[in-house]
C-alpha cells in the first residue's frame, strides 16, 4: 500500500497492471500494490499514455473532458479564457475543464471568406499565417478578384483574407491615377519624303477596371500600339514644313482619333503632344543654311531700310542749308567744335590768315 496526495488543479489516472482503472481527483488516496498513478495538470491540455478511446470508458473521465474533433478540411482556433491560444489541425484533442475556461472556432477550410466571428487582428498571428491568403489593394487601384480563373467581382481598396484552399484565387489590379507614356524614337517619313524621328508623350487615365484587365490583354500595350499608328498617320500625311509649323495640332488629332478606340481599351486619354522632333544630319544642315540665308536677308533689308531714311535726312538738311544761311553757318560752327574737342593745343607761326578764316567762321554773316 502507497498513500498519493492530490492537489488542488491536478487529477490522477490510476493504472493496474498497465490498464486503466479510474480517476482521482484533489484529496488522499491509498493505492494497492501493483497500482500507479499518473498526475495531470488540469491547466494543460489532456495527453493520454494510452489510447483516448479507452479512457473515455469512464464516464466520469469523459465528464471531465472537453473534446474537440478536427476534420482533414478543418482547423480550429482555440481561445482560453477568451484569449487566442492555437490553430488546432486535423485530429482529436481533449481539455480538462473546470479550471481554464476554453472556447473553439472551428472553420471550414472549403470556404474562402472568412467568417467575421473571426476577429480580424488575429489573421495576422503567426499561428494562422500558414492558412490564409492576403491581397493588398492600395487607395489609388481598384481589383479584381478571380476564382477559379472566373472573374468573381471588383474590389475597393483595402486589406483581404481568404483561406488557403484548393480553389485558386488571383487578385488583378490596376492603378487609377493618371499615367504618362512615352512614345520615342519613332522614325517617320512625311508627305514629301523627308525623314524624321518624333518623341511623343501622353497622359491617360483607366476609367474602366474591368474592360482594361478582364476584357483585354495588356491594355497598356495596346493604347501604345494605338498611339504610334495614330502619330504615323498624322506625319505621314503632312509636308515637313507644314509638321514644324503645327507640331500643336498633333495632340487634339491624336485624341479625336483614339476617343473611342481608347474608350473600349477601358482608359482616356487626358492629353499629349510632341515632345522633339529629330532631323537627320544633312536636312538639319540644310534647314541651317535656309534660316542664315532668311536672317541675313532680313539683315540687308534693314540695312537698306536706314541707308534710305539716312540719306533721306541727309537731302532735308541740304536743302535746309541752302535755303538758310544762318543753319549752314551753325552747321560749320558745330563741326568746328567738334574738331576743337579733339585738339590740346595749337601753335600758329605767321598765322594770320587762320586766325581771319575763324574770325570769319564766328562772325555773323552780313
Amino acid at each position: 500500500m502507497k498513500r498519493v496526495r492530490i492537489n488542488t488543479g491536478f487529477v490522477a489516472l490510476v493504472f493496474k497492471n498497465g490498464n486503466y482503472t479510474k480517476v482521482l481527483t484533489e484529496g488522499r488516496y491509498w493505492l494497492a500494490s501493483g497500482t500507479t498513478a499518473i498526475l495531470y495538470n488540469m491547466v494543460k491540455p489532456f495527453y493520454p499514455t494510452i489510447d483516448l478511446n479507452i479512457l473515455l470508458r469512464d464516464e466520469q473521465l469523459e465528464e471531465m473532458l472537453t473534446m474537440v474533433e478536427v476534420k482533414d478540411n478543418e482547423i480550429v482556433v482555440q481561445y482560453e479564457n477568451g484569449i487566442f491560444k492555437n490553430v488546432l489541425t486535423a485530429g482529436r484533442y481533449a481539455f480538462w475543464k473546470g479550471v481554464t475556461e476554453y472556447s473553439f472556432s472551428k472553420v471550414d477550410l472549403n470556404e474562402i471568406e472568412i467568417d467575421k466571428s473571426i476577429d480580424r487582428s488575429l489573421l495576422q498571428k503567426p499561428q494562422l499565417l500558414p492558412y490564409i491568403r492576403v491581397y493588398v489593394v492600395e487607395d489609388y487601384e481598384k481589383g479584381l478578384l478571380f476564382k477559379d480563373g472566373r472573374f468573381e467581382k471588383e474590389v475597393a481598396p483595402g486589406i483581404y483574407f481568404y483561406w488557403k484552399n484548393p480553389t485558386a484565387l488571383a487578385l488583378k489590379k490596376a492603378d487609377m491615377r493618371q499615367l504618362q507614356m512615352e512614345i520615342s524614337g519613332q522614325e517617320i517619313l512625311t508627305k514629301d519624303k523627308a525623314a524624321l524621328r518624333v518623341n511623343f508623350f501622353a497622359q491617360y487615365k483607366v476609367t474602366d477596371v474591368t474592360r482594361a484587365l478582364v476584357e483585354n490583354k495588356d491594355f497598356d500595350r495596346q493604347l501604345y500600339v494605338l498611339i504610334q499608328l495614330a502619330l504615323r498617320e498624322y506625319v505621314g500625311t503632312r509636308n515637313l514644313d507644314e509638321l514644324l509649323e503645327n507640331k500643336e495640332q498633333v495632340a487634339p488629332y491624336i485624341l479625336n482619333v483614339l476617343k473611342d478606340k481608347a474608350s473600349e481599351l477601358g482608359v482616356e486619354i487626358l492629353n499629349g503632344g510632341i515632345r522633339d522632333v529629330i532631323l537627320p544630319g544633312e536636312v538639319r544642315e540644310i534647314m541651317n543654311q535656309v534660316l542664315v540665308a532668311e536672317k541675313r536677308a532680313q539683315a540687308n533689308t534693314i540695312t537698306r531700310r536706314e541707308e534710305t531714311a539716312s540719306t533721306r535726312s541727309l537731302l532735308n538738311t541740304a536743302k535746309l542749308m541752302e535755303d538758310n544761311s544762318m543753319l549752314f553757318k551753325l552747321k560749320e560752327m558745330e563741326y568746328v567744335e567738334k574738331i576743337a574737342e579733339k585738339i590740346n593745343s595749337i601753335t600758329l607761326s605767321n598765322g594770320a590768315l587762320v586766325v581771319d578764316q575763324l574770325r570769319d567762321i564766328f562772325s555773323p554773316v552780313k
